[in-house]
């Protein structure tokens, strides 16, 4: 078995969280001087962020704060502002490694160049390759069974589990039983972790593990979040197109937004490439699937995802709203196509968002009121995330003028 889904023990993890303490609370004060981000001809245009209106002291503040440790493990910030690339800050961290104390790797300085595992943003990709499908007619409608894409699973079909659509997957409403909140993501009594084991020890196809659940509720009546539907949706898009979720992705997404930087790294035994947690990028081509949404699915003049399905991302689905997500201060969100959503108030005007996000601080936020995309990523595994507050803090107030 892959070294990423080996058991980590409480112990470990435990003094892990003190040598990060110790680390954090003990790093040097260095104040912080802006400088516009550099133009490497890859699609991005750049500027500052006094031509767009941003307040660089908000901003100073919050990057003064990130140095000092105040917001967890943070590993790179990025504002897209009215076209521009307007700040780029890269953070010193630790590389994702699964059977480690904390999850932490080797200690690197980020910068532009270096991939960052992006976890469950992963979702949200997966799900512009399911919205790009069904835009070029590949497969028909998000209501279709998702047995009609899993011919070699039609002996799950049973109990009336061909209700599950393609929509109940992308928003977590299949009603199987699955659920990853309820254990650490450390545990093997958390069926995201337990599904490697499953292949591992008993040889069971990751589909397999996934659709045998019970059918404990009605399909698109309540939501449990579950990284086993974009692992399904992943398969849905090899049989629909006989592309792998690679091959697709890189000709029909990554492609055209002139994206280099992909890897789909984390992949089962038998093949099966994780489609809800397994892709790495750089952040700047992280910024970019951002502008694409924020463009309601162009980017640089050329379509590339639908203007229904990016209006789809951002607008939560029928009940999936007022959810916490555990270990982090994500309060009273929203769910939609695998993408979050959420509204802020600030200084008594509404500022509507919607976001990708991941395990450990990985972001990518988009405010069309605001014009703007944020991406954020980090190595915050054992203890709560703090991007919000981050985000209400200074990222907002800072684009909003407030």
């Amino acid at each position: 078995m892959k070294k990423r889904f080996l058991f980590v023990g409480i112990a470990a993890v435990l003094i892990g969280v003190g040598v990060y303490l110790a680390v954090t609370l003990s790093k040097p004060s260095i104040p912080y001087i802006y400088q516009s981000p550099e133009n490497i001809n890859d699609g991005l245009d750049v500027g500052t962020l006094d031509e767009v209106g941003i307040d660089s002291e908000l901003i100073e503040k919050a990057v003064n704060d990130i140095n000092r440790g105040k917001y967890r493990e943070v590993h790179s910030m990025l504002v897209f502002k009215d076209g521009k690339l307007v700040l780029e800050e890269y953070f010193e961290g630790h590389k994702y490694q699964w059977d480690a104390p904390n999850h932490h790797g080797e200690l690197v300085t980020w910068n532009r160049s270096m991939p960052h595992v992006l976890q469950s943003v992963t979702k949200s990709i997966t799900s512009a390759c399911i919205g790009i499908a069904i835009d070029k007619g590949i497969i028909e409608s998000v209501h279709q069974s998702i047995f009609d894409y899993l011919p070699e699973y039609q002996h799950l079909n049973t109990d009336g589990k061909d209700e599950i659509t393609i929509e109940h997957l992308l928003t977590m409403t299949s009603g199987l039983e699955w659920t990853e909140w309820n254990a650490s993501p450390s545990s093997r009594d958390n069926p995201i972790i337990e599904i490697w084991f499953q292949e591992a020890e008993q040889n069971k196809h990751p589909f397999t593990f996934v659709l045998e659940g019970s059918l404990i509720d009605a399909p698109g009546t309540s939501f449990r979040y579950y990284g086993g539907n974009q692992i399904v949706l992943g398969g849905i898009i090899e049989n629909a197109t006989q592309m792998n979720i690679d091959e697709f992705s890189a000709e029909y997404l990554f492609g055209p937004l002139e994206i280099d930087s992909f890897d789909w790294w984390s992949r089962f035994e038998s093949g099966v490439i994780d489609a809800g947690g397994g892709l790495k990028m750089t952040p700047r081509d992280m910024v970019k699937i951002g502008v694409t949404y924020l463009n309601n699915g162009v980017w640089n003049g050329e379509r590339v995802i639908s203007e229904q399905w990016v209006e789809k991302s951002a607008t939560s689905y029928a009940g999936n709203t007022g959810i916490d997500v555990p270990g982090t201060d994500k309060r009273n969100v929203g769910y939609s196509y695998s993408w979050w959503t959420k509204t802020f108030s600030d200084s008594g005007k509404e500022i509507d968002m919607f976001y990708a996000s991941g395990w450990g601080g990985q972001n990518i936020f988009v405010f069309p009121e605001l014009n703007t995309v944020v991406v954020i990523t980090g190595g915050t595994y054992t203890s709560s995330t703090r991007t919000f507050t981050l985000l209400e803090r200074y990222i907002i107030p800072a684009l909003s003028g407030s």
